[in-house]
């Protein structure tokens, strides 16, 4: 097997980036994101990518970064909040915008690393989201089709991985990032830690090595998004 362990994150990325991609990154607001593949993806200068994400960051943090340099030609998201250049490009026309009831985007995401094409799903029946799709009754209820999504490239962020790339993942910054995984034709991963092979219980693994390709240890600013506080008590 050949090692996937790549000493940072650009040279994990070499070789896999090209204008025009499809690329999925992982994260829900800043929780889980690739945050280092973020930054060596825009550095790449690879350009009129396609993003496939539940949103883009804020505006200098995370996908963000890309849309400052307008890599991004399109987006496919269910959330737009916290990022205003998003918000600004979409509505001047400047970005692609495919929006997702955030459980379909989900969903859309398993069944491509599933190998599932389309399902049907109530969500979406009678709004925008269910406008040029394929339309059907089942038991008397109606349901719209959605397709399974898939990408030349899958960035995520776990919080532990061993060199083989069983990855292992923190609580809600779990989100997206496992699904993601499979549905890339590469998946490069992110780490807090590297620890040796067989330092997991197979039964705890979350996203088996053999979906993962390249695999790199970081650090992380962990950012808040919205920073929430208690105010204080009068004296």
């Amino acid at each position: 097997m050949a090692n996937k362990v790549l000493p940072d994150a650009a040279t994990a990325l070499k070789g896999l980036t090209f204008d025009g991609m499809t690329v999925m990154s992982g994260g829900f607001g800043l929780c889980g994101i690739p945050e280092n593949l973020i930054v060596a993806l825009r550095d790449s200068g690879a350009k009129n990518l396609t993003v496939i994400s539940n949103n883009a960051g804020v505006d200098d943090f995370g996908l963000g970064l890309l849309l400052k340099t307008r890599q991004i030609a399109k987006m496919v998201s269910s959330y737009v909040g916290e990022n205003k250049e998003f918000e600004r490009q979409y509505l001047s026309g400047e970005l692609q915008l495919e929006f997702n009831p955030q459980g379909t985007l989900a969903e859309r995401i398993r069944a491509g690393g599933a190998g599932i094409a389309g399902f049907y799903t109530k969500t979406g029946v009678g709004t925008l989201v269910a406008e040029g799709k394929d339309i059907r009754d089942f038991d008397g209820e109606t349901y719209v089709l959605e397709t399974g999504l898939k990408a030349d490239l899958s960035i995520v962020k776990a919080w532990k991985g061993d060199a083989e790339g069983n990855l292992v993942f923190r609580k809600t910054a779990r989100n997206f990032n496992p699904m993601m995984a499979t549905a890339g034709k590469v998946c490069v991963a992110e780490v807090e830690e590297i620890v040796p092979v067989g330092s997991f219980d197979p039964d705890q693994i979350h996203t088996p090595g053999i979906y993962v390709d390249r695999i790199v240890q970081a650090t992380f600013e962990k950012r808040i998004e919205q920073r929430t506080v208690r105010k204080r008590e009068a004296a």
